[in-house]
Parts: structure tokens; sequence; C-alpha cells
């Protein structure tokens, strides 16, 4: 390049500043910004006439805490089976000790809560039938929190059941095992209870093992064997002798049985609340036994179940011995007679009876209840 070139070249880059100087200075063309400091940026920016204490800055704009943002709590509700479990009551409750919230499973057994604000929770799950379940968790900001399935298990129910057994059936079912009792197998032992605390019988029963008693068919053998004896030994010989004579001390021995056995064993036993049995004892040595068996001629239990004397067949004997008056021979009616030897007779047989019952009588009576007693 020539040196004319190189000094033109100078010389139109002198006037080029020259003019780009004047342009500025008359027009106001915007020249390029020098990096300027923060503080002097911010000087630029206050509004003229501002001051500000030496010293001090305007405070930073204040951070503003994270909001808390809320969550979603959903879950399912299902039987045992698997089943969805309709209709069930789902609770929510905080720690912090805001109100509880309530709500139903659905058709499909879900259930949820909304606007939640995060923070520790329990469900609790109720339904009818079944055991209440609890789920605790934790809820965090903006969490949308589904509870694993709650699966319900039946509800364990202990019933207490309290049955109140009637008395007179109880009482029924003893006097029937009591009507099976046949000595030899055909002999009737009625009156006579081998259950130690057996339930008292009401007039009804009393009255029913007298009549099964009186129309047993060995107490018709039982009379006519008596009858023949006095016929025999012409005892009331006002009967006479031949076939009416043992009729007429047939029909007197037969009437004792019934009279005795109503009187003494039915009717008085209800009026007076009295126990007409016999209650074997069983136990203990032979002489207590003994002594027992005789006892219970004038002691019976009444039923209060407790012991009391045996007014119903004390009297029982005497009322025998009172009516046999109406039926027995003129020439034996000696109102004295008659009254103490029935009942001196009726105390005897019953005084021997009972002896007979608490030593012989059972082990001859081959149907005897084997099977545990009915009990109240």
């Amino acid at each position: 390049m020539s040196l004319h070139r190189i000094v033109r070249g100078l010389v139109l880059g002198a006037e080029g500043f020259v003019w780009l100087s004047l342009c500025v200075l008359v027009f106001g063309v915007p020249v390029p910004a020098v990096a300027q400091s923060p503080q002097a940026r911010t000087d630029q920016g206050r509004a003229p006439g501002t001051l500000e204490a030496q010293g001090t800055r305007a405070p930073a704009v204040e951070r503003q805490p994270d909001r808390q943002v809320s969550g979603y709590i959903s879950g399912t509700v299902m039987d045992k089976a698997g089943a969805v479990a309709v209709g069930a009551q789902v609770r929510l409750t905080r720690e912090d000790q805001s109100p509880k919230q309530e709500v139903l499973s659905g058709d499909n057994g879900q259930f949820s809560f909304a606007d939640l604000a995060p923070g520790p929770f329990q469900l609790t799950v109720a339904a009818e039938g079944f055991e209440t379940q609890r789920v605790s968790g934790s809820l965090r900001p903006g969490e949308a929190y589904i509870v694993p399935k709650i699966n319900l298990a039946v509800a364990t129910v202990v019933t207490e059941v309290r049955v109140a057994v009637n008395q007179i059936e109880v009482a029924q079912e003893q006097i029937e095992e009591q009507e099976k009792q046949l000595v030899l197998g055909f002999i009737p032992n009625f009156f006579v209870s081998y259950v130690p605390d057996a339930v008292p019988l009401v007039p009804r029963q009393k009255f029913e093992l007298a009549w099964k008693s009186t129309i047993a068919p060995f107490t018709f053998v039982g009379v006519g064997v008596l009858a023949g004896f006095q016929q025999a030994t012409d005892a009331f010989e006002g009967y006479g002798q031949g076939a009416q004579g043992y009729a007429k001390r047939f029909g007197a021995a037969y009437a004792n049985v019934v009279v005795g056995t109503y009187i003494g064993s039915a009717i008085l036993p209800s009026l007076l609340k009295q126990d007409p049995r016999y209650f074997y004892k069983g136990t203990g040595s032979a002489r207590s036994r003994f002594a027992y068996a005789l006892a219970n001629t004038v002691i019976c239990k009444g039923d209060n179940k407790r012991w009391q004397p045996n007014y119903s067949g004390i009297l029982g004997s005497f009322a025998t011995g009172g009516v046999s008056y109406l039926y027995y021979p003129k020439d034996d009616r000696n109102a004295t007679q008659l009254l103490v030897q029935n009942t001196l007779i009726r105390v005897g047989e019953t005084a021997l009876a009972n002896v007979l019952q608490e030593f012989v009588v059972r082990k001859l009576t081959p149907r005897l209840q084997r099977r545990p007693p009915v009990q109240p």
C-alpha cells in the first residue's frame, strides 16, 4: 500500500470521529452505557431530592414463608371375604386437635378426605358386625395419600346366655324316671328319689304319682294277697267267708291303700307343701343310714328343700284309720282300735319300707337311671 493511501485513511478517520461527536452533541444520539456498580444503579433510580441517611439502606424484600399446600387422603374398605364394604363409617382425627371428620364408604367401598393440612393422622373404620380397624399415617404437603386396603374382620361376639330352666318341666322329667323304678321288674317304687337334690313337685305331680301307684298291677296283686290272709285268719269276721267275704276284705284293703296314698302322699303334701318321696342316702356307715331311714318316718323334706316334721305322713296315717271306720264291719268298728291300729300299721310299714329302700331295693331295681340325672 502507498504512503498516500495511508495518510488519506487517517484523515478520513479523523473527520468521521469529529462528525460523530457533533451528532451526539446536537441530536442526543445515545452512546452505549458503561457498566455501573449496584450502588450507582440504585442512586440513579432514586427520585430527585430523596436523601438516605448515612450508613442505612432500605431493607431487602421480605422472603415469604413456604405455603402449606393441602393434601388428599383416600382408600377402600373391604370385608374379610374381599367384597367391598358399603356404608362403613370412616373417621379422620388429627394430632393438632382439629375437628374430626367422618364419611361413609361408597358403593365401591371407597372414601376420601380433601383439602387437608399436612401432618400425622389416624383413620378409624367401623361397621356393624365387624371389628373396628385403625390406620395411622402422615400426610405431606400437596400429597395424595392412598391408604392401603382396609380389610374388616368379623367381630367376635360374646353372648351371655342365661337359660331359665322351667322347674316344673325338670320335675316332670325326674318323676318320669321314678315311674320306671320297678323292684324285680314289676313292684312299683315310685315314691323314692335317687337324686339327692331333686326339684320339688307341684300338686299335680304329687297326685300323678299317687294315681299311678294305686293303679299299678302289683298293687292289686298285693291287696289280693292281703285279703286272702285276712280271710284265712278270719280277720274282720263280720265280712264272713266265701267269695263275698273275700271281696269285702279285698275292697276294704284296697280302700285303705287308695285313701292312705292319696291323703298321705298327695292331698296333705300339697296343702302343707311337703315332699312325699323318700330321698335315698346311700353314703356313710350302715348305722347312720339305718338311723336316717327310721328318721324319715317322722321327718321329710319340704318343698323349700328343708327338713321338717312329716306332718303329711303322720296325719295321713290317722286319717286313713278314721276313714276305714266307714267300711269295716259293725262289730269291728271300734274307733279307737281302728284309728290306733291302722296308724301304727302305716307308720311301721313306712319305717320298714325306708330301711329296705336304703339297703335292698336299689340293688333289686334293674331300670334305674344310669345317666346323670336331670338337674335344674
